[in-house]
């Protein structure tokens, strides 16, 4: 089974490794210690904890309602308008989203560089590569 160091856990889970650390500290998610010393979360156990975390909503707030489940929380990198639509652009962590809307759209959310937003994404396809 593959395990995965606080670093690499900190980084699938989109918090820092301090965070990540104090987590398995408090025994809120189980490590174990390979030969050279190294704190390794069991793969099935991080698993198991980042559904619980995105499952407690970890601080963040919900919206009003929406069947949109993959939120990405993150920041506005870039826009580009044009006379109807525009191109937004969102880093999310280690994920960049872009998205196309409506002119209007843009402006009526007050979008702009260095805004907070949260991009949602539904789709009928998903693609699951092996990393």
């Amino acid at each position: 089974m593959q395990a995965y160091t606080i670093g690499q856990a900190a980084r699938l889970l989109g918090v820092s490794p301090d965070t990540a650390r104090r987590w398995a500290d408090a025994g809120r998610v189980a490590t174990h210690r390979d030969e050279s010393g190294r704190r390794l979360i069991d793969g099935r156990d991080l698993a198991a904890f980042s559904v619980e975390l995105a499952r407690s909503g970890a601080g963040e707030e919900a919206p009003s309602s929406t069947s949109v489940r993959n939120a990405f929380p993150g920041i506005v990198t870039a826009i580009k308008l044009g006379d109807v639509a525009a191109q937004v652009e969102i880093q999310a962590g280690p994920h960049r989203l872009v998205s196309l809307l409506t002119r209007e759209a843009v402006e009526e959310l007050g979008l702009e560089v260095g805004t907070e937003a949260t991009a949602r994404v539904k789709s009928t396809n998903v693609h699951i590569d092996r990393t």
